[in-house]
């Protein structure tokens, strides 16, 4: 989801660190970007071939094994050289069995024996058409290829711990044998999910999830606390469940948010109950698309009764504008039920929404102003490009508030209907960041409009920097707040008394 978005950030934010070096993200720790990039750094497809390379000259040149052989032991341990060593030196014969790597079998042939069967296609061969792995079982090369074929295309990155395909064998398939038999697709097929391999199967590296990104990102630190990590394409995500930045809103929460906007199941049940009757005869759902009340089952049924007061039309005379106590409660409570349901759900996806989209607009903003529009003012305000880093600061800061603020929805969908004390906390600290964020964006937006518009030079500048800088401050405070408050899971509502948004 919001792949547009990220797909714009990770083009045009690249460049911010010329004109401003701290994100302005709502992080309460006091890391700076130099101790973050400490904690993961990203990785290309080239830094990714690298670590193989020599991980493999490690494991090759400790075991005395082949380059071949000792990818298989990575494959089989997860890119862990130190888990390879541990198991192998512990019981070697044990890794040996587990992994594959059998001693290699003596093929003995009789002499006048010039053609073999293949034992998959059952087909006599010449011995110069026919293949083995280290364990002797001969196989002509037609059927190793195709073999080879319907494991990546079935098994995928499971392909690279291919087994001899004899059923009492557990002999392993190396990559030498893979270069000799596969065709030129194949084979770089299998080169493409052996690098994947290093990511995937690594526990302590993961893809970027931005669409189109190649790069990797390494954990240097292993902890088991949820934080933000950036991609060296600017994407940013979070390291537990690989979603887009999402804090303040815990994992668990952000998963429900984005299965139910993706599953219309629920919603669409509930639209159902709220806004359609079920015909009195048939009991089918109806929708009313038309004006009158006169309603029509739909074939076979054909039953007529009237929308308003389900009676048949038949008898039911002009009209049925008696109020009577309904006799239904059950029905009228379960639709009253579904109805709210929908109507909640509506406001604060509404709202989500379109905190993502302003956040999309703004980074289209950011990008224009770092491209064009700071030039424009370097020339109509005499300054140099230095001084107007408040500018590109402010917009850092409010890309990142819509961000929290989009996710604060997410929260305020799940937070509990019963506790209403933290719902009234929550809503008052809400309604302050969203207060102070809507002015940062309106002067951000429409007031530096005023400077880039204009012919020439016009007086106020000093004063409208000295307006924005104040107002990127007091937003990010507010922002400050709201993100603690909800992380300590809003538990200082009763030190806060009681909240009203009058007071913000």
């Amino acid at each position: 989801m919001d792949s547009g978005d990220e797909a714009y950030e990770a083009s045009d934010v690249e460049s911010i660190g010329d004109f401003y070096s701290d994100t302005g993200s709502m992080d309460d720790d006091d890391d700076t970007p130099q101790q973050q990039r400490q904690k993961y750094r990203s990785l290309s497809e080239v830094d990714i071939s690298f670590r193989q390379d020599e991980d493999i000259t490690k494991i090759s040149t400790v075991l005395s094994l082949s380059r071949s052989w000792s990818s298989i032991l990575l494959c089989h341990y997860n890119w862990s050289v130190n888990e390879v060593h541990e198991e192998w030196f512990a019981d070697e014969e044990k890794v040996r069995k587990a992994v594959g790597l059998l001693e290699k079998a003596v093929i003995e042939i009789p002499e006048n024996i010039k053609e073999i069967s293949c034992g998959i296609c059952l087909e006599n061969h010449h011995l110069d058409g026919m293949a083995s792995p280290v364990c002797g079982h001969l196989f002509c090369v037609g059927c190793w290829s195709s073999y080879i074929n319907t494991s990546i295309i079935n098994d995928g990155i499971g392909c690279l711990m291919l087994r001899c395909p004899d059923p009492s064998c557990t002999a392993a398939i190396d990559q030498d044998m893979i270069n000799r038999l596969a065709s030129e697709e194949d084979k770089e097929k299998y080169s493409g999910f052996f690098v994947r391999s290093y990511v995937e199967w690594n526990k302590k590296i993961k893809w970027c999830p931005a669409p189109g990104c190649g790069y990797a990102v390494e954990l240097v630190v292993r902890s088991n606390e949820s934080y933000d990590v950036t991609c060296r394409c600017s994407y940013s995500f979070c390291w537990n469940c690989s979603e887009e930045t999402h804090r303040p809103v815990d994992c668990s929460a952000v998963a429900r948010w984005i299965l139910k906007n993706n599953v219309e199941t629920e919603e669409n049940t509930n639209w159902i109950i709220a806004y359609t009757k079920s015909c009195p005869k048939c009991k089918r759902p109806i929708e009313k698309d038309l004006g009158c009340m006169h309603m029509t089952c739909r074939v076979p049924c054909k039953f007529e009764f009237c929308w308003l007061c389900l009676a048949a039309w038949s008898g039911h005379g002009r009209a049925c504008n008696s109020f009577a106590v309904a006799s239904n409660d059950e029905t009228e409570r379960i639709q009253k039920k579904a109805k709210m349901a929908v109507e909640k759900y509506t406001h604060y996806y509404e709202r989500w929404a379109s905190n993502q989209s302003s956040r999309q607009k703004a980074l289209a903003d950011l990008h224009q102003m770092q491209t064009t529009q700071i030039e424009t003012l370097t020339a109509k305000q005499s300054v140099n490009v230095l001084q107007l880093g408040f500018i590109i600061e402010a917009w850092l800061q409010i890309i990142e508030c819509r961000r929290v603020l989009k996710w604060t929805y997410a929260y305020g969908y799940y937070l509990p209907e019963d506790e209403a004390a933290k719902k009234q906390f929550f809503e008052y600290l809400q309604g302050q960041a969203e207060w102070g964020l809507e002015r940062l964006h309106y002067c951000a937006e429409k007031e530096l409009n005023v400077y880039l518009v204009c012919e020439g030079r016009i007086p106020g500048f000093d004063e409208f920097r000295e307006k924005l800088v104040r107002l990127t401050d007091v937003t990010r405070t507010y922002f400050e707040n709201l993100v603690k408050a909800l992380e300590n899971g809003l538990s200082d509502v009763h030190s806060h008394g009681d909240c009203s948004k009058e007071g913000t």
